[in-house]
């Protein structure tokens, strides 16, 4: 099945210089209330606007299902590391070996992304990951796991991971069009915040009733819901441009187009530094559930739960950018996102009973995922589709690799001065970023090779 005919697909310009909304045509408005039975169409740049887009909603309900499993994996992995060494170093080592190969692969895939068939080379990479989750379910069967092996195996589907984002963010606009792009980075972020809580929850519940190794066979299997909704579609054709340039400059063209556009290299400059200074608390909350908290991790739902707030937060925070602010400027929401996120991770920080620290959290989520899906907006919006993959490629290793550099660094210093300091240390690096954040689109750059300014 293909792509339906749609007057808003063409990916052609036309979003505002933030991504927020166009107006409705006045002949779509006097056609609505002539008709009579005609509703109005959605305003576009909302994610109710996205979903009108029937190709987008069966990839997005595919991802939706994957990254169910995905979360399920993700939180009880940390929570058996830790089980299984009673070591913070070694839950960075972990955290490094899922997230490390988005330091380097994420320009491979990107460039891929940009020049082979974007449908196929999801499924393979989709394919890959799950031969990688079986691996890991069979290594934790053992009465006495290898370490190294956990490690090589986590970091298999680690490296599957890597390529995958860029290519299935490089798709989107193909999928809704330039001026319903907000609605769709909206609901992407959504979907995978919505996941962050039904995953949390259906793993730390089963954590302690099947034990690790059925959970990532089950995450496993969540992979071919991802590779049927791509087997059902038909995603449009990557366009491509003559060019006289070597690999080497094809390969680093995002890196480019960062250093010729001011909003697109602070974009990048601001998410990597945040993953890699300000996000502790994802890979080490096992730590924080343990030491902080009183949280028995294998014993108690208490964990999943958490897990659950901060996905739920975080899935308030990432929508509400394609609902609530379709039409505020997204510079100006990364910067106060940045300085709540910074107010809420203190409290979280401080916090030394559960039920408190599940509001903390759940505001903590909100703020982060707001700001990064506004960033991640902003970014979009100046990117031209032949170097798309690279310039996300880059994202992709800011947003994930950095986090898994950042664990391990932090892990020892943990050890050394506790969680509690290091999640302080996250939050006033995230106030300098506020300060630094100003992502307005600035009238006076001009358009450059690679890179389109949005109107």
């Amino acid at each position: 099945m293909g792509i339906e005919p749609d007057s808003r697909g063409d990916g052609g310009p036309g979003g505002d210089t933030d991504g927020g909304e166009s107006a409705i045509s006045i002949e779509e408005i006097e056609d609505a209330l002539v008709d009579g039975d005609t509703p109005l169409p959605p305003r576009r740049g909302t994610a109710r606007a996205a979903l009108s887009h029937r190709t987008f909603r069966i990839v997005f309900l595919g991802a939706f299902a994957s990254n169910i499993g995905t979360w399920m994996q993700n939180v009880v992995l940390g929570a058996y590391a830790y089980d299984l060494t009673h070591s913070a170093t070694f839950v960075g080592v972990i955290i490094f070996a899922q997230l490390g190969p988005t330091l380097v692969l994420p320009m491979v895939g990107g460039l891929l992304a940009d020049k082979v068939d974007r449908k196929r080379f999801l499924i393979i990479l989709s394919i890959e990951q799950l031969v990688f989750s079986l691996g890991v379910a069979l290594v934790v069967l053992s009465p006495d796991p290898s370490k190294v092996l956990l490690v090589v195996m986590v970091f298999g589907v680690g490296a599957g991971s890597a390529m995958f984002g860029p290519t299935y963010s490089a798709i989107l606009p193909g999928l809704v069009g330039r001026e319903d792009l907000p609605g769709a980075i909206s609901l992407n972020s959504a979907q995978m915040n919505a996941s962050r809580v039904i995953g949390p929850i259906i793993g730390g519940v089963l954590y302690s009733l099947v034990g690790p190794a059925w959970i990532f066979a089950g995450n496993a299997a969540t992979y071919l819901f991802v590779v049927g909704a791509l087997m059902m579609v038909t995603l449009p054709a990557v366009p491509q441009s003559p060019t006289h340039a070597s690999r080497w400059r094809q390969l680093t063209a995002g890196i480019t187009v960062a250093r010729q556009d001011p909003v697109v290299g602070r974009c990048l400059v601001t998410v990597f530094l945040f993953s890699l200074l300000a996000l502790a608390f994802i890979g080490q909350m096992p730590v924080i559930a343990a030491h902080n908290l009183g949280i028995n991790l294998s014993k108690s739902p208490d964990y999943g739960i958490l897990y659950a707030c901060f996905g739920t937060g975080a899935l308030a925070g990432a929508i509400s950018i394609g609902t609530v602010f379709a039409r505020t400027s997204k510079p100006l929401i990364v910067r106060i996102c940045l300085v709540g996120y910074s107010l809420s991770l203190c409290a979280f920080a401080l916090e030394r009973s559960p039920v408190p620290a599940y509001v903390n959290v759940a505001i903590t989520g909100a703020f982060y995922f707001a700001f990064i899906t506004a960033l991640n907006t902003t970014l979009q919006a100046r990117l031209h589709e032949n170097v798309r993959g690279r310039v996300m490629a880059l994202w992709m290793m800011g947003f994930g690799g950095t986090v898994g550099v950042g664990n391990l660094l932090i892990g020892p210093v943990v050890a050394a001065v506790g969680i509690t300091d290091v999640l302080l240390f996250g939050a006033c690096i995230a106030l300098a970023l506020a300060w630094y954040a100003d992502v307005r689109p600035r009238p006076d750059v001009q358009v450059v090779p690679g890179v389109e300014l949005a109107q």
